[in-house]
């Protein structure tokens, strides 16, 4: 398993809209094959600024999603909200304590 990290930053005037888009499509995204979590986070500092988390079996699992008509109408809904440019990493889990 792999985890999937990407900070996005918006428009002040477009969170809300985000938000709400977010809250329809997250299911989908969740459901998704491939994909064991999903999570939302806001920055304490900046509330412009959201990661998403998001844990998948393996790396052509979010290939796929990456490529699916699902992310594509996603990401074209949300990208023009920005004020930065996104970040994304893609990393291993070595640890996890609950």
């Amino acid at each position: 398993m792999f985890v999937r990290i990407v900070k996005m930053s918006f428009h002040p005037e477009k969170i809300d809209t985000f938000l709400a888009n977010f809250d329809t499509k997250k299911e989908f995204i969740r459901n998704f094959s491939g994909c064991r979590l999903l999570e939302l986070y806001r920055d304490k500092t900046n509330p412009n600024i959201f990661f998403t988390y998001s844990y998948w079996d393996a790396e052509e699992d979010l290939e796929n999603y990456r490529n699916s008509d699902l992310f594509k109408g996603i990401w074209a809904e949300t990208k023009i909200f920005f004020n930065d440019k996104p970040q994304a990493w893609s990393v291993d889990k070595v640890a996890s304590l609950l």
